[in-house]
């Protein structure tokens, strides 16, 4: 019997897999149209300026999609993402 070890860690493996699992670009981001269009708007009015993309604030609960609109906006913009979570 092999041993079993439960951690609320992702691996690499698992990390690896979710961002191939995760849409890449807000094309490929399914719903929330609306929202969407807005992103597209700021991302190119600041590539036009040569500027970062103003802040930004993501809430609600877990599964929503925050975290991937965060990584395609980073992308969309060529630029790293640095991801914080904070408790209330």
């Amino acid at each position: 019997m092999t041993d079993r070890v439960v951690t609320n860690r992702a691996t690499d493996e698992e990390r690896g897999q979710e961002n191939v699992l995760r849409p890449q670009t807000l094309d490929e981001y399914v719903g929330q149209e609306k929202m969407k269009e807005s992103l597209r708007v700021c991302i190119e009015a600041a590539k036009q300026r040569g500027e970062a993309l103003d802040h930004a604030i993501f809430y609600g609960p877990p599964g929503l999609g925050k975290t991937t609109i965060a990584h395609i906006i980073a992308k969309e913009m060529g630029a790293a993402l640095r991801s914080t979570s904070g408790w209330s």
